[in-house]
């Protein structure tokens, strides 16, 4: 990360060009706008996934879990739709810095420009273990709302955990660079490069603004990225929304798991929460890549303004 105290990372480029360091700033802002936007649907997907088993460990069928879920939602709304905010903003911070500074940190230092595949990759498996932790703080605070109606306070999660050496923070850190990898390949990167085909294609007449090709790649990317990555999200849900005071559930008995749910109930059984997913998928898209270019063009703005 020694990238971040070269001159060069923060030069403002010609024509005003955003600097590396401003652009990890527009990266930062759009994932803030993202969080707070699609936190309501990030929670519910839970729910929907976490609920495939009752109380009693026996698994249920889909539209029974979904059931659960909205009757969940419907005894605290304001406090579902909020649950797990507050780690997720951190996780801005805590995610996204180590995510982003490997993506675009992997760019300058290669000179690639716009970030690529390889960078994607590099960003995915590096931050992980950075991750891992807010991801799974941010379902334990969600995993007890059928039983309690409240969400599981950040320091009783941290305090069990600490019991245990904190080591039940990084449960589920292997179906997450799975997961991380094709968030960025399709998300980070593809979307971009999407976007500007679609620009390229139906932009050039005026007829499409930047905002509407934004939302016809995100559209197009979600439920690609769905398909790919909801059996992933089912095995961390799995993994980590169990006590953290009892034994950490592995990879493979995940898999087992989500095996014998495609038994009884087919691919019902594993692409629980996929319509959800889908449209969680576009709506966190598109804010953030709106808040990104947002921010990213103030940048610019000033800068022009400086040169002027």
């Amino acid at each position: 990360m020694s990238f971040l105290f070269d001159p060069a990372y923060h030069k403002v480029g010609k024509n005003g060009v955003c600097a590396p360091a401003s652009n990890m700033c527009a990266y930062l802002g759009g994932s803030a706008i993202q969080t707070v936007g699609d936190n309501p649907v990030t929670a519910y997907r839970q729910l929907v996934q976490q609920y495939a088993k009752d109380l009693n460990g026996n698994t249920v069928a889909p539209k029974v879990a979904v059931g659960e879920a909205n009757a969940t939602f419907m005894k605290n709304p304001v406090g579902a739709m909020l649950s797990g905010l507050w780690p997720r903003l951190i996780g801005v911070l805590l995610k996204r810095i180590p995510k982003f500074g490997f993506l675009l940190g992997y760019s300058f230092v290669v000179g690639e420009g716009d970030p690529g595949f390889a960078a994607a990759t590099c960003a995915s498996i590096c931050s992980a273990p950075f991750i891992n932790p807010v991801r799974l703080v941010e379902k334990q605070q969600r995993a007890y709302f059928k039983t309690t109606g409240t969400e599981k306070p950040i320091l009783e999660i941290l305090s069990e955990a600490k019991a245990k050496n904190f080591a039940p923070l990084f449960r589920g850190t292997i179906p997450l660079m799975g997961h991380s990898l094709a968030s960025a390949i399709l998300g980070l990167v593809g979307q971009p490069k999407l976007q500007k085909y679609v620009q390229k294609e139906l932009g050039a007449s005026g007829s499409f603004s930047g905002s509407a090709t934004n939302l016809v790649a995100s559209a197009v990317v979600s439920p690609i990225y769905v398909v790919v990555t909801n059996p992933l999200s089912r095995l961390e849900v799995i993994m980590q929304t169990n006590s953290i005071k009892g034994k950490a559930i592995s990879p493979i008995e995940a898999v087992k798991e989500m095996t014998a749910d495609m038994a009884k109930f087919g691919l019902k059984g594993i692409f629980r929460g996929q319509g959800i997913g889908i449209a969680k998928a576009i709506v966190s898209l598109t804010l953030f890549h709106e808040g990104r270019m947002y921010i990213a063009a103030k940048f610019k703005a000033s800068n022009e303004s400086k040169l002027a």
